[in-house]
């Protein structure tokens, strides 16, 4: 009886040390940092079927003869990134050295890339992989920027490259966590010569400030002499208005006796101007007098003189007018008494009172005249 509790005992024991083996074999741990694959079951995963199902962070047991286990680890791979000769925008190679952190995505469907593409590779495997990967990605952003702006802004170009490798690592199943550009660098000199003219720029902006500041020094300087010499003017402007207010007041206090003696100046210079004026006034009508007795009689007389003169003579001159019409009268009316003789008349007439000498040329003329005109009394005279 003893004997066959001690091999039921034993049983028992061996029942549970294989039990404990066998539920040790079966039973997987995960870590944080990996992911178990339980491959030989199918479930879907979005919209395609897939012949594995995934713990992640905790424990899993395997179904024996029909699943198979295996682990992909999460944990950080770091990549040196270099890149020799990629031209950059412009034409210009350059090399490019950096440092990338990547690891296998841990969500699911990203998840599922990498288990169908690194499933049972080794890590150094999977980070070549991703260095030929971002050394691709890395090369096409060169492509779109210039060797100034790969140089001077390598914030906005890692940038540029996180996002362009993104996606093509999340097809692998990768996930990009930092990517730092270390050095660029080209063996043309080009990057050199870009240097050179920043520091020729940087030299050029610290004169420009060095002359600014002298100028604005002397600016000020001159602000200070300005306001020095304002205050000096200002000075003397005060002391010249309080002269001249002290002139005022000694003025003021002269003014009652200037002005008295200039009006009693003033009375006699006015006196005497008075004086002066009746003396000028008896002065002048006494010139008067003496003009009016001298030249305004005499010329007076003469007028009257010549006016009963002329007088006279138009007289004369009115009588013998008269005198003058009617012997014309009576001569005309002599000539239309005499009919055809009264030229013949008249030219004896004419001639009775003329020299000796002309009575001959005057009595050829007479005798040439045509009757017919000495009937014209008008035109013989």
């Amino acid at each position: 009886m003893v004997g066959l509790i001690a091999v039921i005992a034993v049983i028992l024991g061996v029942f549970v040390v294989c039990a404990i083996v066998v539920v040790n074999r079966l039973i997987h741990i995960c870590a944080p940092n990996e992911v178990l694959i339980f491959s030989g079951t199918h479930r879907r995963v979005g919209n395609r079927q897939v012949g594995y199902r995934l713990v992640q962070g905790g424990r899993g047991i395997r179904m024996p003869l029909v699943e198979r286990v295996d682990r992909l680890d999460l944990t950080n791979m770091i990549i040196d990134v270099r890149v020799t000769g990629a031209y950059a925008k412009g034409g210009i190679p350059l090399n490019v050295e950096g440092v990338a952190n990547l690891k296998i995505a841990s969500d699911e469907i990203t998840l599922g890339n990498a288990i169908e593409r690194f499933l049972g590779k080794p890590r150094a495997e999977i980070m070549r992989v991703a260095r030929e990967t971002l050394e691709g990605n890395l090369r096409g952003v060169l492509a779109t920027l210039t060797p100034e702006e790969v140089n001077q802004d390598r914030v906005k170009f890692a940038q540029e490259l996180l996002e362009e490798a993104d996606k093509d690592l999340k097809l692998l199943g990768l996930e990009l966590d930092t990517l730092k550009i270390q050095n660029v660098s080209d063996d043309k000199g080009y990057l050199d010569s870009l240097g050179r003219k920043q520091s020729a720029e940087l030299i050029m902006r610290s004169r420009i400030a060095e002359a600014e500041n002298r100028a604005l020094a002397a600016q000020r300087s001159a602000e200070n002499m300005k306001t020095q010499e304002i205050a000096r003017v200002n000075a003397q402007i005060a002391t010249a208005r309080a002269d001249a207010q002290k002139r005022i007041l000694d003025a003021q206090t002269k003014k009652s006796a200037m002005v008295a003696e200039e009006k009693s100046t003033v009375t006699a210079a006015v006196a005497k101007a008075s004086a002066e004026v009746a003396v000028q006034t008896a002065r002048l009508e006494q010139v008067r007098l003496q003009l009016e007795a001298d030249l305004i009689k005499p010329a007076e007389a003469r007028r009257a003189q010549m006016i009963e003169a002329a007088r006279g003579k138009a007289a004369q001159a009115v009588e013998d007018g008269k005198a003058t019409a009617e012997a014309l009268r009576r001569l005309t009316e002599t000539w239309e008494r005499s009919g055809d003789n009264a030229r013949q008349i008249i030219v004896a007439q004419k001639l009775g009172s003329l020299p000796s000498g002309c009575c001959s040329a005057a009595s050829a003329a007479a005798s040439s005249w045509s009757t017919p005109c000495a009937t014209s009394p008008s035109r013989s005279g």
